[in-house]
Order: C-alpha cells, then structure tokens, then sequence
C-alpha cells in the first residue's frame, strides 16, 4: 500500500515537472488580461453546463489550482531580479521601489488622538446592543450600519 502511494506520489510530481516546461508555451504573447478572465469564466461555465462534473468538486480543485498557481506565482517573483521595466510576451514586468511607511505612532500626540479614537469606535460597538455614555456623560449614539457583502470561506 505504502509504495503504491509512493509511486502515486512520484508520478504526479513528474507529470507536474513536465506540464511545468509546457508552461512556457501555454499563452500566445497577444493574450490580454481580459481574454484571461474570460478564459476563466468560460471554463467553469462550460464545466457546469456540460453536466459531467460535480459543482463543489469542480470548486474544492478550482481551491487546490489557485493554490498551487499562487505558490508559483510567488516563488517566481522572489527569484525574480528585474532592475527596469521589462515586457515578455505581452507581460509588462515594472519593479517598485517599496518606499517608507511612516511611523506615526513614534508621535506623542498622534498615539494620544489614536488612543482615544480606538475608544470612541469601542463605545460606539458597543451602543449598537445597549445605551451608553462617554466619559463626559453624554449619550453615545447608535450610527448606522452598512453590509458587508457575503461570502464562502474555503479550506482544505
């Protein structure tokens, strides 16, 4: 059993090196980000019609494929070393400079505003269920709410 699994295993990691070296080849250089989201939506599209395939498979190995191309996607721009803007195959590669941030809370008066910003916002949840008061003794209104659009957490 262990060496079937083995050899499972062996077997989709060298299918997987050789569809790698086909990656090269996948796109012609004049295929547009547009042409790619379509791509996309047609694919699923034409999955769920054809009927041959079970709508939350199809989704839990459309999860794993977007995994597996982001892990990619991010080992590729770590080995990348590009000092100027480069296109390859239509693919525009433009480094940036990654700035400062600053750091507002090194600011005395900037942490004091923050500080008393982050309560208000507290004693505002909170007047949401039940009244409250300030620290000056006045009401603490009930604003109002926007919704937050839905979604579906996936794992695996």
């Amino acid at each position: 059993m262990e060496t079937h699994l083995k050899k499972n295993i062996m077997s989709k990691e060298l299918f997987e090196l050789m569809r790698s070296s086909e990656l090269n080849a996948l796109y012609p250089s004049d295929f547009t980000k547009k042409e790619a989201i379509s791509t996309g939506r047609k694919l699923v599209e034409n999955a769920l019609e054809s009927g041959d395939i079970d709508k939350m498979e199809l989704g839990a190995n459309l999860a794993r494929l977007n995994e597996v191309i982001s892990s990619a996607m991010q080992t590729f721009r770590d080995s990348l070393e590009v000092f100027e803007k480069t296109t390859v195959l239509g693919v525009e590669f433009n480094p940036t400079n990654g700035g400062n941030t600053i750091n507002y809370s090194d600011d005395e008066i900037w942490q004091t505003l923050k500080n008393d910003l982050d309560a208000r916002q507290e004693q505002l949840k909170l007047a949401q269920k039940q009244p409250t008061f300030d620290a000056y003794g006045n009401e603490v209104p009930k604003v109002s709410t926007t919704p937050r659009k839905s979604s579906i957490t996936i794992k695996f």
